[in-house]
């Protein structure tokens, strides 16, 4: 099968990358089952050594699409927009719309919930490529260190509650993902980080907070830390609540409930090696590759993936605080 992509980002990334490296993880997967995986994309992305072909992008406007191969079977985009012509189309929809935006019809997205608010029942959970996530778990399995790692400045991921937590019951905080702007002995800010720093930081921590006050698309920080034998706290907004088992975690739905887990010494109470495996068996990229070529070959057969346009479903900006 021929699948074409489009990102005008320069690939690998190297440090920080959410849904750039989630593209460039399938798309190696989709290479090393066998298929032809073609990039329309940044003249110094290096992707040769990994099996795809590289079409360098004309930058301007969306002259892109001239560069599509005839003889391409699928186009796989991760961005809202309707390619002309008569190729087969496929779009992941990593975020939450505007409300009222229109989505394609063959649109995918990244978790049970983010589909429903959207009007649709079609979605693909994310996943990590678990060779850059080396587990090393802690020697020592405390309840002392917990982490945030998620854009510090952005409201809807709740770093205050976290810092409250940290403060009211004295377990130390570190921030990866920017910082928080005060003073406490309880919290520790590392900035955004990417790469071995990253995963040093989740490794000395015992556990993560995610007390999102939005509906979270997918979380992939939930998993990175997964990865790692950490459990984690979260709210129950979004996807959340599929990602978070009683095996892996808890699901707070308010401050308090937040504030008593946090406080609580839950050391003994999850098995590191069986949160690991929860990743291994359920967010790995061969799965994550294998449920999209199903998907590929739905769309050209020439089958719809939703039944209508999917729109966004709230009323207000997804952007508006949610109660917690």
């Amino acid at each position: 099968m021929k699948i074409v992509f489009s990102h005008s980002g320069v690939l690998p990334v190297v440090g920080y990358g959410g849904i750039e490296r989630i593209l460039f993880w399938h798309m190696v997967e989709l290479a090393r089952l066998g298929h032809k995986v073609v990039l329309i994309g940044h003249p110094d992305s290096k992707v040769k050594e990994y099996g795809i072909e590289l079409i360098p992008m004309k930058m301007e406007g969306k002259e892109w699409t001239t560069q599509i191969p005839e003889d391409a079977d699928i186009i796989h985009l991760s961005y809202n927009y309707r390619v002309p012509g008569n190729i087969p189309t496929i779009i992941t929809v990593h975020g939450n719309g505007q409300p009222g935006e229109i989505f394609d019809k063959n649109s995918v997205f990244v978790s049970k919930r983010h589909a429903e608010v959207h009007g649709s029942t079609q979605f693909v959970h994310n996943a990590i490529d678990l060779a850059e996530y080396p587990y090393q778990p802690k020697k020592k399995r405390a309840w002392n260190d917990f982490l945030f790692l998620a854009k510090a400045s952005w409201r809807v991921k709740n770093l205050k509650d976290s810092v409250k937590a940290a403060r009211s019951t004295g377990r130390h905080l570190h921030v990866a993902g920017g910082r928080w702007w005060g003073l406490s002995r309880y919290v520790h800010n590392h900035g955004v980080v990417g790469g071995d720093k990253k995963m040093e930081i989740i490794r000395n921590c015992d556990f993560m907070v995610f007390p999102v006050r939005w509906p979270e698309p997918f979380g992939i920080a939930v998993i990175e830390a997964m990865s790692q034998g950490l459990p984690v706290i979260g709210s129950p907004y979004g996807s959340l609540p599929e990602l978070i088992t009683k095996d892996v975690g808890f699901i707070a739905h308010n401050y308090s409930e937040l504030e008593k887990f946090v406080r609580e010494d839950h050391s003994k109470t999850f098995d590191p090696d069986k949160i690991r495996k929860y990743v291994e068996d359920n967010f790995n990229v061969n799965k994550h590759a294998l449920s999209y070529l199903e998907l590929y070959k739905r769309v050209i057969n020439g089958e719809s993936l939703n039944q209508a346009n999917p729109t966004f479903q709230f009323a207000e900006r997804a952007e508006n605080l949610l109660p917690f």
